[in-house]
């Protein structure tokens, strides 16, 4: 089980823009923990952790943040609209787009995406693949 995932950043208060705009739609919180942000999803009472958690920070070893080349962070939406509509708040918020929401031919019929950088380049995911919406074939 992945308990959290972390991308490294030189500008948190950009990031902490770009990230705000979307994860609380999704159902996570933020904390801040010696000037980094910590986005976890609420634990209620008597239940565990809700994994994973994801982790906006400035590099440990002290050296500039750059994004991974192959790497990225995917959340899941509940519908092709909270893709759509968290996609274009993420822009608004300092992200480019990496590819505007919608079915790809390489996934499966359901499996609605979009995809961003955040304004450290780190690339992110936004998708659905809700079986009760028409896919990409109907």
């Amino acid at each position: 089980m992945i308990s959290y995932i972390a991308v490294g950043v030189n500008d948190i208060a950009r990031a902490e823009q770009f990230y705000s705009a979307f994860l609380p739609s999704l159902g996570y919180e933020l904390e801040r923990y010696h000037g980094d942000l910590s986005y976890a999803l609420p634990v209620q009472p008597g239940q565990s952790v809700a994994l994973p958690e994801f982790y906006v920070k400035s590099p440990f070893d002290g050296q500039p943040a750059s994004a991974g080349n192959g790497t990225m962070v995917a959340f899941e939406a509940r519908n092709q609209k909270q893709v759509r509509d968290l996609h274009a708040a993420a822009i608004a918020a300092g992200g480019a787009d990496e590819g505007q929401p919608g079915f790809r031919d390489a996934y499966g019929a359901h499996f609605y995406v979009g995809y961003l950088r955040d304004p450290q380049g780190n690339k992110i995911a936004l998708f659905s693949s809700n079986p009760d919406e028409p896919g990409r074939d109907g």
